[in-house]
């Protein structure tokens, strides 16, 4: 581990770093409509002129007279972890000193629900893509979002239309730029569709692709770009660790190539899907192994710390009170319709309503609810995880830039 129960969340204050919310483990609620993720896109197509689009951000103003708009996600660059990557990081921190402020993710605060959040520009109830992993409804099958090909029908899972489609079909010129392994998966379809598909590994590759793509026209332009690195090295060695401290850097490098090419008439938004933290030894409990918690369980989907649990007919009331006693103040055991009534996910229709447990399971503090033996073992021996509803996953940041 990297440190104490809080390690992960935030570093040592930065006077020159605005100030997010006073404790990283207290619960944020996603604010749909006037700061989340969700409202990002409508508002940079409010910015290009697309016919109809909402500026839920008020970006209008600030960004008068651009035409050409490059959208940038760093899978993991919470707001509480930028004070943390400043010292590997200047030019990300000197941008959320001067051009940033912290808007939140969806819930859960995790990778496919955010991609398809931000593509869609509306909340995980309406688009349907509830989690890491969800249960597909009628089956005893969990799908994983990350691992998505080709069923379910994208198209007819998430039925919303993106961003990107509505910006195509005003006349503005659409590129995604992602790791090609991405290119025609489930979730590059679910979030991206519309645009047009370019594969970049690495910074270099990422920026220049990114660049190439905003200035190939004279017309109105939108550019997204999406780099995994900075998450993927949290959540193996941890908040702060030395690889992450490389991940961060390269980030920094990557965001300074794209300021320093952008065109007189062009703005780079940079943004993210979630934070982390890091979970102790001590604050993991597993499923599998307790048959407290396996009593009445049919099929665990969800992550470590958000579960989504589907039990046998008429076990609801026995599973929330087996879990409450075991997990106690480590999580917040509801109902689905209890989480759906609290707002976490916006609306929800009927459609997408069997895809959240019967239960839902959300962890509170540095306390993270394993699979041992269901899921894979990898997940198990993370160190850095996200999911639930605490300021330091929730949090994400905004940079705005001009050319």
């Amino acid at each position: 581990m990297t440190g104490p129960a809080t390690s992960g969340a935030s570093g040592p204050p930065d006077p020159d770093l605005p100030p997010a919310a006073p404790d990283p483990l207290s619960p944020v609620a996603p604010r749909y409509g006037d700061g989340s993720l969700a409202d990002v896109l409508p508002s940079t197509l409010a910015v290009l002129g697309v016919p109809g689009a909402t500026d839920r951000l008020g970006l209008s103003a600030q960004l008068a007279g651009v035409r050409r708009v490059a959208v940038l996600l760093v899978d993991g660059l919470g707001w509480y972890q930028i004070p943390t990557a400043a010292r590997y990081a200047p030019t990300l921190a000197g941008l959320a000193a001067t051009a940033g402020r912290p808007l939140t993710s969806g819930f859960p605060s995790t990778t496919p629900t955010s991609l398809v959040t931000l593509g869609t520009g509306v909340a995980p109830g309406a688009h349907g893509v509830l989690g890491f992993t969800v249960r597909v409804p009628g089956t005893e099958r969990v799908l994983s979002h990350i691992e998505w090909a080709a069923d379910p029908d994208p198209l007819r899972w998430q039925p919303v239309p993106t961003q990107l489609e509505r910006a195509r079909a005003a006349g503005v010129a659409v590129t995604a730029v992602s790791r090609p392994e991405f290119g025609g998966s489930g979730l590059t379809v679910a979030a991206n569709r519309g645009g047009d598909f370019r594969g970049a590994t690495g910074v270099d590759a990422l920026a220049r692709t990114m660049l190439t793509a905003l200035t190939a026209g004279t017309g109105p332009t939108l550019v997204s770009g999406y780099h995994p690195d900075l998450d993927r090295h949290g959540h193996l060695s941890g908040v702060d660790s030395p690889p992450w401290r490389v991940a961060a850097t390269e980030v920094d490098a990557l965001v300074a190539r794209l300021v320093d090419g952008l065109p007189a008439d062009a703005a780079l938004l940079v943004t993210a899907d979630h934070g982390q933290l890091d979970v102790p030894m001590g604050h993991r409990f597993d499923l599998d192994t307790d048959p407290r918690l396996r009593a009445g369980i049919q099929v665990v989907a969800g992550e470590a710390r958000v579960r989504y649990l589907h039990v046998a007919p008429g076990a609801v009331d026995d599973v929330v009170a087996a879990w409450s006693a075991v997990l106690g103040d480590a999580a917040r055991v509801r109902t689905r319709d209890e989480a759906v009534a609290a707002g976490w996910f916006g609306p929800v229709p009927p459609e997408h309503l069997a895809r959240i447990g019967d239960v839902v399971v959300i962890c509170n503090d540095t306390y993270a609810v394993l699979a041992t033996r269901s899921e894979s073992p990898l997940a198990s021996r993370l160190v850095a995880y996200h999911g639930s509803d605490t300021a330091a996953e929730m949090t994400i940041p905004l940079l705005v830039v001009r050319g």
